[in-house]
């Protein structure tokens, strides 16, 4: 195994300590946190600290290997790990003995996550969390892995200790063939010189062919379990079905959200998805609910709402944000970040039910709830629990269906509930404006706007202090500043709120936001962006995210936000980065669009080119609503009630109770329209170029 010092663990077994399941009278440094997960840990009997300052040096002080332990609020297997572990004593003492031990919130310092969790994987171990790495006094990594039963992590601890007194060398020169690892740049590794040629239908098509081999026919999905939703796939194949009307396109994409709300994934009863399936049938779910799927999801159901017309994508999209107000969000506008897998000790007893619990619930009605839910007396999960789940094109709910939803759902709000992390993400919540200005679009319902401007608004008030974007809100915003992520994400949602709303005050903080970014986070050797802005600590690697997987790389959003200002603000310098950025990764964009979809989208936009629709006049509100309620994937949008000083509304006045469309492409305009199906037949006219 690659840069892997094997360990003997067998040659120094000993006896695990009973589980007292004690915890300190008094906390530890965790204590003055504000993550929940971190604070989940404060009372553990191990001498936890937080990344920082102080506790690396106190690592190089006593010349001790530091123990990182990384994980989240909502993870299950955090919490196995926590029980049978971190709150033993006699474990805890042999951990303080001889580490010093610091826990992580990867939701708060993904930069960390990132580092140790690319580690893990080239020493040729499986990935996850809770990620637990072993690292030199000055933070270079030379074992890890993730979860352990006690039994194993205590024998680890003895060797894991022993071999750093008696193997000090062979340790530093591992850790240090890790660490020139992990500084290597996956662009070296990745990225070509390539023309714009690239940028042609063959490709594209090359693109589907690879997902169609991809795609589970039956389940929808990738074909694989653990199953993850991977939002941006999907809005890949929709963009393809428009350039191309492949109609198997289309239904990979309308099979893959049936089948994902049809069984335990999609809460039935309350709305929100959680964050993956079990198995390949979408059917058991990991139970935890993370804003960052829920808020792409609104997009991907409002998208596929648009191009289809299927009412139960409508009646997703209103159950999710009622989840997302009701459960989600701060009283100011920002919404939380997850709700955890477990209540009462038990992954998924808040949202599954026995027998007996709907028995309790439903009274005479049971029967027939029961047959449409497919629960069974023994319970159809272990346990003897049931999971919700529906056919797959199953009619809408009748009146006794419906009411008795609402009998569960007032039942189940008496139980335990799963813990709240109550943290408020940048990136999460800009990706939760994005969502809603989505399902505003689709549905023209001015409420989803109304969420999102007071979602950006709390971002304003809370995250955004002295020219700077910071990454987490508890009651304050963290010390953390924002990852590129975060930056990325917030110029997104400006962008998209300027394409519904016509504020331009909206165009000029996502322009203002990205002149901050490539001051602050462009790295001018390779054209792309750190993860890390140019000010903040420096780590043992600064990494650039090249891979999409179930939140969209920070490279991909940027240089998608780059080529969208470069037409909204005539910008051609901007354009042009995202192009050679795009350009550069063309190759495995071509090759791997599973995890680089969101490139995959970028390439698409490049390669089919975008439409500039221009609205000028006193209808300019409804003409943009009218329009926006088609799917036009490849179309910004610019409005003017009188005039503006944008590049694109030059020469284009009306007169005074007028209202013209112009649809143009690289500047260069159609005649103008006075009706928005005018404008349509413009936008829809064949592409002769390809």
């Amino acid at each position: 195994m690659p840069f892997l010092l094997v360990l003997a663990i067998t040659n120094y077994a000993q006896d695990v300590p009973p589980n007292l399941n004690s915890k300190l009278k008094m906390p530890n440094k965790l204590i003055h946190s504000t993550s929940p997960y971190l604070l989940q840990h404060a009372h553990n009997p191990v001498h936890w600290q937080e990344w920082g300052a102080e506790a690396l040096a106190e690592a190089k002080t006593l010349d001790k290997p530091i123990l990182v332990s990384i994980g989240y609020s909502s993870c299950h297997w955090c919490h196995v790990m926590e029980r049978e572990s971190f709150e033993n004593e006699e474990i805890a003492k042999v951990m303080n003995k001889s580490f010093v031990c610091i826990k992580v919130d990867r939701e708060e310092r993904p930069d960390i996550d990132q580092i140790y969790m690319e580690a893990v994987q080239a020493m040729g171990m499986n990935g996850g969390w809770p990620l637990n790495v072993f690292l030199t006094p000055d933070q270079k990594p030379f074992y890890g892995g993730t979860y352990f039963p006690p039994q194993n992590w205590v024998r680890l601890l003895a060797q894991i200790a022993k071999t750093f007194e008696e193997k000090r060398n062979e340790i530093a020169q591992s850790a240090d063939d890790l660490v020139n690892h992990l500084q290597t740049s996956d662009l070296k590794r990745f990225s070509k010189d390539s023309s714009t040629e690239v940028f042609n239908r063959a490709n594209l098509n090359q693109q589907f062919e690879i997902l169609e081999q991809k795609f589970d026919k039956k389940w929808g999905g990738i074909e694989k379990a653990p199953k993850f939703v991977m939002p941006t796939v999907w809005l890949w194949l929709l963009r393809y079905h428009f350039i191309v009307k492949n109609q198997t396109a289309l239904d990979m994409v309308l099979l893959t959200l049936k089948q994902m709300s049809r069984a335990g994934l999609y809460d039935q009863l309350g709305g929100g998805f959680s964050r993956y399936s079990v198995d390949s049938e979408w059917f058991a779910p990991h139970f935890e609910k993370m804003l960052y799927d829920n808020g792409q999801l609104l997009s991907l159901y409002a998208e596929a709402y648009s191009v289809s017309k299927d009412e139960a994508f409508n009646t997703i999209v209103y159950e999710m944000v009622g989840w997302l107000q009701r459960e989600m969000m701060h009283p100011e506008g920002g919404f939380y970040s997850a709700l955890d897998a477990d209540s009462e000790g038990e992954e998924g007893k808040f949202y599954t039910w026995t027998g007996d619990e709907m028995e309790e619930a439903l009274g005479e009605e049971l029967q027939p709830v029961a047959e449409y839910f497919h629960c069974l007396k023994k319970g159809n999960w272990e346990h003897g629990r049931n999971i919700l789940i529906r056919e797959i094109d199953q009619p809408q709910p009748n009146e006794i269906i419906s009411k008795a939803k609402e009998m569960m759902l007032a039942y189940r709000e008496k139980k335990p509930r799963p813990m709240l992390d109550d943290k408020v993400i940048t990136g999460w919540n800009a990706m939760t404006v994005q969502g809603l200005v989505d399902c505003y679009k689709a549905f023209a319902d001015p409420k989803f706007l109304v969420l999102a401007k007071k979602n950006i608004l709390f971002i304003e008030n809370n995250l955004i202090k002295e020219g700077k974007v910071y990454r987490a809100f508890k009651n304050k915003h963290s010390a953390t500043e924002g990852f590129l992520e975060d930056y990325a994400f917030l110029i997104q949602a400006y962008t998209s709120l300027y394409q519904v709303t016509f504020d331009e005050t909206f165009l000029t903080k996502a322009a203002d936001w990205t002149n901050y970014v490539l001051e602050h986070f462009n790295d001018p050797q390779e054209n792309f962006f750190h993860f890390s802005s140019q000010t903040s600590e420096q780590l043992i690697a600064k990494k650039k995210e090249v891979f999409d997987n179930v939140i969209p790389s920070s490279n991909s959003v940027m240089a998608r936000n780059l080529f969208h200002l470069g037409l909204l603000l005539d910008r051609n310098d901007w354009k042009q980065k995202a192009i050679d950025m795009t350009a550069r990764l063309s190759s495995i964009i071509t090759t791997e669009p599973v995890y680089m979809s969101n490139w995959g989208m970028l390439f698409a936009e490049i390669a089919q080119g975008m439409n500039e629709v221009v609205i000028v006049g006193e209808n300019m509100e409804s003409d943009r609503k009218e329009l926006h309620e088609r799917y036009f994937p490849f179309a910004i949008t610019m409005g003017t009630k009188t005039k503006s000083d944008l590049t694109l509304f030059e020469g284009r006045e009306v007169k005074p109770g007028k209202t013209i469309i112009f649809v143009c492409r690289d500047k260069v305009c159609q005649l103008p329209v006075d009706n928005v199906n005018d404008a349509i037949q413009q936008i829809l006219k064949p592409d002769v170029t390809h």
